[in-house]
């Protein structure tokens, strides 16, 4: 009988540390010793599973699952019952991902009073990016910031096809006068995936801008949501002028 060299029996049989090579586990050694944030998204996803299957190596089951499904975004789109018809998961493996992927969207919906303050595009896209990039449809958010660039709430505006000829600068601005915002951040996701804007988005752009300093609201960014990248269209010098 053959032995797979990544099984669990083999590496009782072997003795073999994490030091001495196995795959399988170098991603968990990894964070330890370097922290999370270094791992690729199949390390963090082989880590949660802990062990692949009698053909499959944990490591390859998880680079496998992010490719056919979508990434991160495409498994949260999908269900428990769905999970179990993906192959290598179980009952416990689809309930421990399943669960995982709901706290990074609960996460994304922490309370106000519980989120630092607004300090870069990165900062909006940790909060509501994950949820954002989820959406199957072209959603415009406005971000709306207090004195402290703390978020006072992040209201849906527009959903559908979001461009200048669409969008009515008003509504942009309704909610931030309402609630004495100082600034405001627009977000808006682009499903296909490729956050490049597009002319409208410029368009729109410099049409909030416009407003915002009418209104004494500063216009502090546009963002466009994609799957796993974002784009700032002030890093961009697209709609604002250069300073």
């Amino acid at each position: 009988m053959s032995i797979d060299p990544g099984s669990a029996d083999s590496r009782r049989r072997t003795g073999r540390k994490i030091s001495e090579g196995d795959p399988d586990l170098m991603p968990r050694e990894r964070l330890e010793q370097e922290g999370a944030g270094v791992l690729a998204d199949h390390e963090l996803i082989a880590i949660l599973l802990r062990t692949g299957t009698a053909n499959e190596g944990v490591l390859r089951l998880s680079a496998r699952l992010l490719e056919e499904y979508g990434g991160f975004i495409g498994l949260q789109r999908r269900d428990y019952a769905e999970f179990l018809t993906m192959g290598g998961l179980g009952p416990a493996k689809a309930a421990t991902l399943k669960a995982a992927l709901e706290i990074g969207r609960r996460v994304a919906k922490l309370p106000i009073e519980e989120r630092p303050a607004i300090a870069s595009p990165e900062d909006v896209v940790n909060l509501i990016g994950f949820e954002m990039a989820a959406l199957e449809q072209e959603q415009l958010r406005v971000v709306l910031l207090d004195t402290k660039n703390r978020i006072i709430r992040s209201p849906m505006v527009y959903q559908g096809s979001v461009n200048e000829a669409s969008v009515r600068i008003g509504e942009l601005f309704r909610e931030a006068v309402r609630v004495n915002a100082v600034s405001i951040i627009l977000v808006h996701n682009h499903p296909s995936g490729d956050p490049t804007p597009s002319g409208a988005d410029v368009a729109l752009t410099v049409e909030v801008v416009a407003a915002g300093k009418l209104l004494d609201i500063a216009v502090v960014d546009h963002l466009v949501i994609g799957q796993g990248k974002h784009v700032s269209l002030k890093r961009l010098g697209l709609g604002f002028a250069r300073t």
